[in-house]
This record gives C-alpha cells, structure tokens and sequence, in this order.
C-alpha cells in the first residue's frame, strides 16, 4: 500500500510535468497576438504546475530519472517563449537568452547521459525560480496593478531576470568544474 501511494505520486509528478510541456504553446500564441495577459497567466499556471510536480516528487521519495530529465527540460520550454518575446522587443538583449539557454543545452544533454538523471543543484534550482518570477513581473499586467507601481516590478523583474543570468553562470560553473559533486563520472 505504502509503495502504491508512492508510485502514484510518482506518476502524477511526471504528468504534471508533462502537461507543462504543453503550456508554451498558448504562451507563445498568446504573446505572438499581443494577449499578454493570458500569456502572463499560463506562465503563472506553468510555476503552479511546477511547484505542484515537486510536491508530488517529494512525497514519492523522489522522482525517477524520466522526471529528472524533463522537469527541467519542461521549465526551459516554458521560459523560452516569453524570453525569446521579451529580448525581440528589446527588454532584455538576445545575447543574454543566448547564453542562458546554451547553458540549459549542455546541462540538459549532461543530465540526459547521468545514470540517475543528474541532481539539480541549489543554485540551479534558484536559478529557476529567479526566471520564472522575472518573467512574471517584466510581464506584470497594468490592469492589476496601479500605474506608480508598475514600473517598480518590472524594473525587480529586470533585476531578478538578471540575477538569473548570473546564477546561472555559476551553477554551470558548479556543474561542469572537476571533481563536482554533480558530476557521476
């Protein structure tokens, strides 16, 4: 009974997981016809979700090497739309969603080839969290908020989306240094 319970925990995690891989697609519809709103919504809905599968993980013991994989695979697809979005209209430079997602590649493909999926770091995890509240504020909606304000979180979001960047950098650095204690080989 006690291993069942785990297990179904362990495959709602992995279903809410993937049911987040299915949210980019309205985010990006949604962005591309200037719904920012809606957009900002289903990416609150995407951290929900996320934190949700989490939850769920935990209460298994753990997840398995399938939701080690493409938990964090699903936040990138996530994130990667309204990043994308936010550096054509000139929020946040290219370059810097370049490098950011050229980091999630490699730790992505790494983790890909670890025998149990690779263990997400502190700082990677906080790095995520980072994102995903940045974007929620550069993309805060006006019709929420009172104008004066406005302007506050979206510079925070500015903030943390570049305190992201930064930890993102580091957290690679942790990954790929020798003799990590992220590192199986």
């Amino acid at each position: 009974m006690y291993l069942q319970t785990k297990a179904k925990y362990r495959m709602l995690a992995n279903r809410i997981t993937l049911a987040r891989f299915f949210l980019a697609i309205p985010i990006l519809i949604a962005l591309t016809l200037d719904k920012i709103f809606i957009a900002w919504l289903v990416i609150l809905l995407g951290g929900i979700l996320d934190w949700l599968d989490g939850f769920f993980a935990r209460k298994a013991d753990g997840g398995n090497k399938w939701g080690a994989i493409f938990d964090p695979l699903a936040d990138k697809i996530l994130l990667l739309a309204p990043l994308i979005w936010l550096s054509k209209i000139e929020i946040i430079p290219f370059w810097s969603v370049w490098i950011l997602f050229s980091r999630e590649l490699l730790i992505t493909s790494w983790r890909q080839n670890d025998h149990k999926g690779g263990p997400a770091s502190l700082s990677g995890k906080a790095k995520t969290l980072l994102q995903f509240i940045s974007v929620i504020f550069i993309l805060w909606p006006p019709l929420i908020i009172k104008d004066e304000y406005l302007l506050i979180i979206r510079t925070i979001g500015i903030i943390f989306y570049w305190l992201s960047l930064l930890l993102a950098l580091y957290s690679a650095y942790k990954y790929f240094r020798p003799n990590s204690i992220y590192r199986q080989d």
